[in-house]
């Protein structure tokens, strides 16, 4: 995926605005043409716009499955000015393992449920 300078529009009644262009290719006829599927998200990762583009001719010849000519070539498609690679962000650290407190949970109940009345 990559960060795209900011593309405002409307959606569903809602000012939304496009920051990131995801491609992948979905398919073609080989030795002629490739089809990718296009989204683009907002920065929570919602999709604003989607559709397909199909690459044939001179651009699909000198495609070679490059991740940034087809990326290049989308966003020329497109009308997209590509600022950067999108980097997910970094979710914080639990201070515990979550593997550590699903025991302390667990713990007494299963203690519990093992305790034997006379």
């Amino acid at each position: 995926m990559k960060t795209i300078q900011s593309i405002p529009t409307w959606v569903k009644g809602q000012a939304v605005t496009a920051t990131i262009f995801n491609l992948r290719p979905i398919g073609g006829e080989l030795f002629q043409s490739a089809s990718f599927y296009y989204s683009l998200l907002d920065s929570d990762l919602v999709m604003v716009a989607e559709g397909n583009l199909t690459m044939s001719g001179e651009a699909y010849l000198e495609w070679g499955n490059d991740d940034e000519y087809a990326y290049n070539w989308g966003a020329e498609q497109l009308n997209l000015v590509i600022t950067g690679d999108y980097v997910a962000p970094v979710i914080e650290s639990v201070n515990e393992p979550i593997v550590d407190t699903l025991n302390e949970v667990i713990e007494p109940i299963v203690n519990e449920s093992l305790t034997v009345e006379d």
